[in-house]
């Protein structure tokens, strides 16, 4: 790793665990030099940091509810002080709300999904634009939003909430990605599907993946290192001439 080119800064968002800690340790394989973000999985985060670092790369965990415009603010600083120029990101961070038909959805769970899931990967990416954009002195670079299959299955009778929040991140990918795409910067998303991580459990419902996998045609959940190979090669120059796309990582679903 330490022989490859430096691939500059990465922030991910939600990096803690599952596909975020997939995706920083992906990355850092890429020589990307990583940001791993989380809200308080603090233990976990300091160990996909170090598992990074004793393979030769560079990285940090670093603090910030992107629910907070001021942690947002704090956590780009952070980051470029501490790792250099940010040269991508990965707006991973993401809560579903629970399980809840709309009827009985509170207001309250309602606002805090939207702050984390849709204000806090615009902030970020606002962020991230003022650091990248050739308009802006940057050099330009990448970012990657992540979405969900949700947002066109709909989620019914589990947390339409949730896929209504993700169907706002493929507006705004393919929004930002028009916006900047002359300014050296490209945008796309990654819809995961069923995806093999802790995020059933921690709802109420560990046996969800086998309850739901007779919709996926290929009969299996994902895994974070496959949505994480989608991620990176949004990232990478290899797809070059993306920009506005949401990659649908489903398994057919």
């Amino acid at each position: 790793m330490a022989s490859k080119e430096n691939s500059g800064t990465l922030v991910v968002t939600g990096a803690s665990r599952g596909i975020g800690a997939a995706i920083s340790i992906l990355a850092a394989e890429h020589a990307y030099s990583v940001a791993v973000n989380f809200a308080t999985g603090e233990v976990e985060a300091e160990k996909v940091a170090e598992e990074i670092r004793a393979g030769g790369g560079r990285a940090v965990a670093i603090q910030a509810d992107v629910s907070h415009e001021q942690d947002i603010l704090r956590l780009f600083e952070t980051a470029e002080r501490e790792l250099g120029p940010i040269k991508a990101l990965v707006n991973n961070a993401g809560i579903t709300g629970g399980f809840a038909r709309v009827e009985e959805v509170s207001a309250k769970v309602i606002d805090h999904v939207f702050a984390v899931n849709v204000r806090g990967t615009i902030l970020c990416s606002r962020e991230a634009v003022r650091r990248m954009s050739t308009r802006r002195g940057g050099s330009g670079g990448a970012i990657v939003n992540i979405s969900s299959r949700a947002a066109h299955t709909g989620a019914a009778g589990e947390w339409v909430h949730y896929a209504a929040s993700k169907g706002a991140i493929d507006s705004f990918t393919i929004g930002l990605a028009r916006e900047v795409a002359t300014e050296g910067i490209r945008v796309n998303a990654v819809a995961p599907g069923l995806v093999d991580t802790g995020l059933h459990a921690a709802n109420g419902e560990p046996g969800r993946l086998n309850r739901l996998m007779g919709t996926v045609p290929m009969g299996r959940p994902g895994t974070p290192s496959e949505v994480a190979e989608a991620v990176i090669w949004l990232l990478s120059p290899a797809a070059s001439y993306a920009t506005g796309s949401i990659l649908e990582v489903g398994g057919g679903r």
